[in-house]
C-alpha cells in the first residue's frame, strides 16, 4: 500500500512540476507549484518525516506561494513576452534538462542507492517523534553551526532595515514626529468671508 501511495504522489509531483512551467498564467503555474508542495509534504509523511512535512506546507505554502501570488496578481505580465522568450529558450533548455535527468539517473540510480547499500530503517513507534529527536541534534551536535546560522540571519535582517531607512536624495519622507505633534488648530484654518450680493 505504502508503495501505490508513493507511485501516486511521485506522479502528482512530476506532472504538475511540468504544469507549472508550460501553462501560459502565471497565477495557475503558482497553484500548480502549490500541489507540487502538497505532494512532497505527502512523501515526507510516508518517509515517517512529519516535521519536515508541516514545514514544507506552512513555509512554502502558507508563506512564500502567498506572497508570490500576491506579487503575480499585482504586477501587469506581458504573455507574449514570455511566451517570445520560452520559444527562444526551448532548445537551451531541453538541453539541460536532459543533461540533469542523466546527472540524477547516475547519482541516485541503483548502482548508488539500493537496499544492498543503505539498508531499510525500522519503522518506528506510534509514540515516537522526530521533533524531538531533531532537537536534541540540532543543539548538541550542530550548536555551534546553529547559533552562526542565527546570527548571519540577524545580520540580514539589520542590513535590510537598515537599507531601507537611508535617506535618498530626491525623495519625499514622512516626520511621523511632526505630524503627531500637530494640533488641531493647525490643521484646520476657519476663514470668515462676508456675504455679497450677487448681480
Amino acid at each position: 500500500m505504502e508503495t501505490f501511495v508513493f507511485y501516486v504522489f511521485s506522479a502528482f509531483i512530476v506532472l504538475s512540476a511540468l504544469m507549472v512551467i508550460t501553462v501560459n498564467n502565471p497565477v495557475k503555474a503558482a497553484f500548480f507549484l502549490v500541489l507540487t508542495f502538497f505532494s512532497s509534504a505527502a512523501i515526507w509523511l510516508l518517509l515517517e518525516a512529519e516535521f519536515l512535512a508541516i514545514i514544507l506546507v506552512i513555509v512554502y505554502v502558507g508563506a512564500v506561494m502567498v506572497l508570490f501570488l500576491f506579487v503575480v496578481m499585482m504586477l501587469d505580465i506581458n504573455m507574449a513576452q514570455i511566451k517570445k522568450g520560452f520559444v527562444n529558450n526551448l532548445p537551451l533548455a531541453v538541453a539541460v534538462a536532459i543533461a540533469m535527468f542523466v546527472t540524477i539517473f547516475f547519482v541516485v540510480g541503483g548502482d548508488s542507492f539500493s537496499a544492498s547499500i543503505f539498508t531499510i530503517p525500522d519503522p518506528h513507534a506510534a509514540d515516537y517523534s522526530n521533533v524531538a529527536e531533531l532537537g536534541k541534534v540540532l543543539y548538541t551536535d550542530y550548536f555551534y553551526a546553529f547559533e552562526i546560522a542565527a546570527v548571519i540571519l540577524l545580520v540580514g535582517i539589520i542590513a535590510a532595515i537598515s537599507l531601507t531607512l537611508r535617506r535618498r536624495p530626491n525623495t519625499r519622507h514622512q516626520n511621523i514626529e511632526e505630524q503627531v505633534a500637530v494640533n488641531s488648530k493647525d490643521r484646520l484654518r476657519v476663514m470668515k468671508i462676508e456675504a455679497q450680493e450677487r448681480k
